[in-house]
C-alpha cells in the first residue's frame, strides 16, 4: 500500500484518466473533496441541482495498469471530480477540483486537456470559467494553459460567512480550434 502520495512526482504511472459519470452515489466521496478544497464548498444540494439539471459532471479516478487496491492509486479512490455546463456555443466550467493530496502533480492539466477535447468533439468553439483572484494555482494552471482574462463578476464568491464579505471573481476564456 502506498501511504506517501508525496513520493509521487508526476502521474507518469497513470496510463490515462478514467472519467466517469458523476452520480448521486459519487456525492459523498465529492463532498470531502469539495469540502477540504474550497473557502465555501458546494453543497450535496448544489451537486445535486447540477446532476438534474442535465449539466456534465464527471468523477475522475486512476486508470491504471497495475492497480494498487486501497491506495490512491486504487480506481475507487477519487482523485478529482469536473462539472461542466454545455451552452449552444460555449463549454462553462461550473467546478473542477482535485483532491488536496493530489495536487501539483498535473492531475488539473490532464482534466482541463480533456475538457478541451470534448468541447473539440462537441463544436463548441469557447471554455469560460470564474476563478478567485486569490486562488493562485488556479490562475497560473489556467494560464499556463492559454486561458485570458475577459470579465470580472464583482462580489461573486463568498469569502467569509462571519462578515458577509465577498470576493470578485475573474471570468477566463480559451477558444478551442474546431476540427474543420
Amino acid at each position: 500500500m502506498v501511504d506517501n502520495i508525496n513520493s509521487m512526482s508526476s502521474t507518469e504511472g497513470v496510463s490515462e484518466l478514467s472519467f466517469l459519470p458523476m452520480t448521486t452515489a459519487d456525492l459523498d466521496s465529492v463532498l470531502v473533496i469539495e469540502s477540504a478544497s474550497h473557502i465555501h464548498p458546494w453543497t450535496k444540494g448544489n451537486f445535486s441541482d447540477s446532476l438534474a439539471a442535465g449539466h456534465w459532471a464527471y468523477c475522475i479516478r486512476p486508470q491504471l495498469e497495475d492497480v494498487i487496491k486501497g491506495s490512491y492509486l486504487d480506481p475507487e479512490i477519487l482523485w478529482a471530480y469536473c462539472v461542466l455546463f454545455p451552452a449552444v456555443d460555449e463549454m462553462h466550467l461550473l467546478n473542477i477540483t482535485v483532491s488536496p493530496k493530489l495536487r501539483r502533480l498535473g492531475i488539473g492539466a490532464k482534466i482541463m486537456n480533456a475538457i478541451e477535447g470534448v468541447a473539440c468533439q462537441k463544436k463548441m468553439p469557447r471554455i469560460i470559467l470564474e476563478v478567485r483572484p486569490s486562488n493562485v494555482s488556479a490562475l497560473q494552471l489556467y494560464q499556463s494553459l492559454g486561458y485570458e482574462q475577459i470579465g470580472l463578476r464583482k462580489n461573486y464568491y463568498p469569502a467569509d460567512a462571519t462578515s458577509g464579505l465577498r470576493e470578485d471573481a475573474w471570468v477566463l476564456a480559451k477558444s478551442i480550434k474546431l476540427e474543420e
